[in-house]
């Protein structure tokens, strides 16, 4: 593989493959950027993509965050195989554990993260998409989860995550068979919310954004926060937490805004308080 040059620009210049742009709604813009290999995820933009989120979530201005890769080919075609040879077993085990970890601090970001899927997603690329909050999907993509054909299976939650978006039978059909799917047949097994043209995807994901960040703020990443949480009890339990964060919001001056706005039949103005 050729060398690659290091990315950079005003706000993502601490990041070799990464690039990040924030534009003026506050969407910022994370792309990762390794064209040569399909935007391929080795160690490296592993660690980078849990900085960046880190980093951006922690942004008064970041109100929602957009993750795709370069180019139109891929979003990410999978893990770097190439770090896969020779590597014994503990050394498998720590990098899948670490996988995870920044599968996890996505998944629990408190703004939006939406999948830009543009080309190919598989193995860890689709383990990635799966941890964002929303999936756009153009129609020239392809996913699936192919590890089983290299012996392997996915080790970065793609499991569980594949399970519970869209059902332990299509989990186990999908890794099973290391087969790609089209988008549209992920959207019919619920694993991708919107599939549109390739030439319309961008706009698509900006115009879902939009629905979502007309709301109130404080509201959307307590939805978040629930849905993350719930996941991972029994339904009486989530629906505790359910409750207790129901009750909170009460305290907030977004709930207070918003019941007077419908009243008096104004649009809100949230103050993500």
């Amino acid at each position: 593989m050729e060398q690659e040059e290091a990315v950079a620009s005003a706000e993502s210049e601490d990041y070799r493959f990464l690039q990040v742009e924030v534009d003026e709604a506050g969407i910022a813009w994370l792309s990762i950027h390794r064209p040569k290999a399909l935007n391929a995820l080795n160690s490296e933009v592993i660690e980078e993509l849990r900085d960046a989120f880190v980093e951006l979530v922690s942004y008064e201005d970041v109100r929602a965050i957009v993750l795709t890769g370069s180019g139109d080919k891929a979003f990410v075609a999978g893990a770097d195989i190439s770090e896969f040879v020779g590597m014994p077993p503990h050394e498998a085990r720590a990098l899948s554990q670490t996988g995870q970890e920044v599968m996890a601090t996505i998944e629990a970001s408190p703004v939006p993260v939406v999948a830009m899927i543009q080309g190919f997603a598989l193995g860890g690329g689709l383990e990635l998409a799966m941890a964002c909050h929303l999936r756009v999907a153009s129609t020239a993509a392809k996913l699936g989860l192919p590890e089983v054909g290299l012996g392997l299976i996915p080790g970065f939650g793609g499991t569980q995550r594949l399970s519970r978006l869209a059902s332990p039978g299509v989990a186990r059909e999908w890794i099973m068979t290391g087969e790609m799917y089209s988008a549209e047949e992920a959207y019919r097994v619920g694993l991708v919310n919107r599939v549109v043209a390739p030439e319309e995807l961008r706009d698509a994901t900006v115009q879902l954004l939009k629905s979502v960040l007309k709301r109130g703020p404080v509201a959307v990443a307590t939805a978040l926060d629930v849905i993350r949480r719930g996941l991972e009890v029994g339904q009486t339990e989530g629906e505790n937490i359910e409750a207790d964060a129901f009750g909170i919001l009460f305290a907030t001056e977004d709930q207070t805004e918003g019941a007077k706005a419908f009243l008096e039949k104004r649009k809100p103005e949230f103050q993500g308080r």
